[in-house]
């Protein structure tokens, strides 16, 4: 398993890494799959938002080695934003007895959750053995592999960054991925004086508008928003 670096995903990691999977997969799932195999492309997101993703895949397949619809087949499934339609998808996926499957996030806790046999590949932005993904980071054990790119030790940091740049900003907004995202925004805050126990009114510092998500932990909410 890999560690990348850096704040955002690294798509040609991650496609070398699907590549090197590719290339493992056993004979007999192969065989399943007749002269084509099937990669499952799970998301929680929609189509849409996930365009450029999709094409960068596309690329990162092609330079492995794989043109879709060549010699390989991708099954794409979309959760449109709602979570508990993963479980659903993703037993879908199994059913049609995919080679591999490719997600992120929740999306590989709900695969590995219904599956032990199906291989699945991932990019997370947690620690994938605290959240269970994996047995450890240099032998990951089991069915599950991929690349994380923990970076939430800067989030103060980036917080900080941000005020500078916007100093007159009243409103900064976050989308927590997880509970972990969550717990490092508010420390960021508290790092950056920000929450309630700083001293500073409220006017001198900018206030934390979380998105759509509500999986952030509550003490985060508080700290953040008083």
């Amino acid at each position: 398993m890999r560690r990348a670096s850096g704040e955002t995903m690294r798509r040609r990691e991650f496609i070398t890494l699907f590549g090197g999977a590719a290339a493992g997969w056993p004979r007999v799932t192969r065989a399943q799959q007749a002269s084509m195999p099937v990669v499952g492309f799970l998301r929680v997101t929609s189509a849409a938002d996930a365009t450029n993703l999709v094409t960068a895949f596309r690329q990162g397949l092609k330079e492995a080695g794989f043109v879709e619809g060549q010699n390989v087949a991708v099954e794409y499934r979309w959760a449109d934003g709602h979570i508990d339609r993963l479980p659903e998808l993703a037993a879908d996926l199994i059913r049609r007895q995919v080679a591999v499957i490719v997600g992120h996030g929740q999306v590989v806790q709900i695969a590995k959750a219904a599956t032990t046999t199906t291989p699945i590949v991932f990019v997370v932005g947690d620690d994938p053995v605290r959240i269970g993904l994996v047995a450890n980071l240099n032998r990951p054990g089991g069915n599950v592999t991929g690349v994380t790119f923990i970076a939430t030790d800067v989030t103060a940091k980036r917080l900080g960054l941000l005020h500078a740049l916007l100093p007159q900003a009243a409103v900064i907004a976050a989308e927590p991925s997880g509970c972990r995202s969550g717990v490092a925004i508010r420390r960021g805050c508290e790092q950056n004086h920000w929450g309630p126990s700083s001293g500073r009114k409220s006017r001198d510092r900018p206030r934390i508008r979380y998105g759509l998500r509500n999986d952030y932990p509550s003490g985060c909410r508080r700290s953040a928003r008083r």
